[in-house]
């Protein structure tokens, strides 16, 4: 549902252009401020900075910097949380939420015994308020906030189609697993462009099941399904896959749960599938490893720099993997092109075949 309050969409619109001031303007000139800093350190000591650890010490007295990292904490405290805020404004729209989600039909098995994992619900990732796990409205307010972050765009620029069909072109799939599927949004590319497959999301979050089911029968889609399951303990048979997806999943959750989601990517695998995730791996720059880290520590995502650090291409290897290879991702056109100065996620896709 579409929340019609002209109050609401004049908040949520000035909050976004502040967001694109940040991500237009602020982040390039942090960066410019960065470079003159880091030329100055090399003239003092000979050496460029090597880390993380070391950006910061370089900015960590610089009003720009600081002003930097306040408005992406608090811009998106605001989105969430503010006065016209996506969480108090869903709430107040509450029982037509859940008229709407109300009858899940066939598409949806959800499991009331499933007990939700001690990390995922000890924080309120995104400052999504509660989590996106523990309120009837929690996927409306995941799905619009998501807009955004990964807006609805064209085919060619919509990050999840251009990563399904990247997927489709390396392994055209007839039985898909999407981990961590959330309210949908990255299962859609598959089950509409793959009309002839399998296609299966899992998630830990009923609501976003919910919507994502809802979603499928308005899209008139046979061949989908949602199951309330932990990524890390299927239930499925060996073998009953020949593509895993997750998109945005992996940074969620600590490294050693990261390795059981691996292992049961490659168990459920048939042999000669693939196991494609979408996620995020700065590369080898101290200042995008600065700038990650810090986003992961003001958006409640404390996963986010584990993973960075993590050797998830050994991972996939030691679980028996081949052929492993993670390959920054092009989320729009030109987006990984050299005289692109905007802030951007370092989108990275992770491949692995199965023996």
């Amino acid at each position: 549902m579409q929340i019609v309050d002209r109050q609401f969409d004049a908040y949520q619109a000035f909050v976004l252009g502040c967001k694109l001031f940040w991500t237009n303007r602020l982040y390039p000139e942090l960066y410019a401020l960065y470079r003159r800093r880091a030329d100055e350190h090399v003239a003092r000591t000979g050496q460029t900075p090597r880390d993380a650890e070391e950006v910061a010490a370089l900015l960590a007295d610089e009003p720009l910097a600081r002003s930097y990292a306040w408005l992406e904490r608090h811009l998106q405290r605001f989105k969430y949380s503010g006065r016209w805020g996506l969480a108090p404004t869903y709430a107040g729209a509450r029982e037509a939420v859940e008229a709407e989600l109300a009858q899940p039909g066939e598409r949806l098995a959800l499991d009331p015994a499933l007990r939700q994992p001690d990390y995922y619900t000890a924080v309120d990732i995104h400052q999504h308020p509660g989590g996106v796990w523990s309120d009837s409205t929690a996927a409306h307010v995941y799905e619009r906030g998501a807009r955004t972050t990964t807006p609805l765009m064209t085919r060619d620029q919509d990050l999840h189609w251009r990563f399904t069909d990247m997927v489709v072109g390396m392994h055209r799939p007839k039985r898909v697993l999407d981990m961590g599927c959330g309210f949908g949004k990255s299962t859609r590319p598959f089950y509409e462009s793959l009309r002839d497959a399998e296609v299966v999301g899992v998630d830990l979050a009923e609501p976003g099941l919910r919507f994502a089911a809802r979603d499928a029968a308005d899209a008139q889609a046979r061949n989908v399904r949602f199951s309330q399951k932990n990524a890390t303990a299927t239930g499925f048979a060996d073998g009953a896959f020949d593509v895993v997806t997750s998109t945005m999943l992996l940074h969620e959750m600590p490294p050693p749960v990261i390795r059981d989601v691996i292992a049961e990517s490659f168990r459920v695998l048939e042999p000669g599938g693939v196991a494609v995730h979408l996620d995020f791996l700065p590369p080898d720059d101290p200042f995008l490893a600065f700038v990650h880290y810090g986003h992961g520590r003001r958006n409640n995502e404390p996963f986010m720099e584990p993973l960075a650090r993590m050797d998830v291409c050994g991972a996939m290897e030691r679980a028996g993997f081949r052929n492993v290879r993670a390959v920054p991702f092009e989320e729009m056109p030109g987006a990984l092109a050299a005289q692109y100065k905007r802030w951007r996620f370092p989108w990275t896709v992770i491949v692995g075949e199965k023996p």
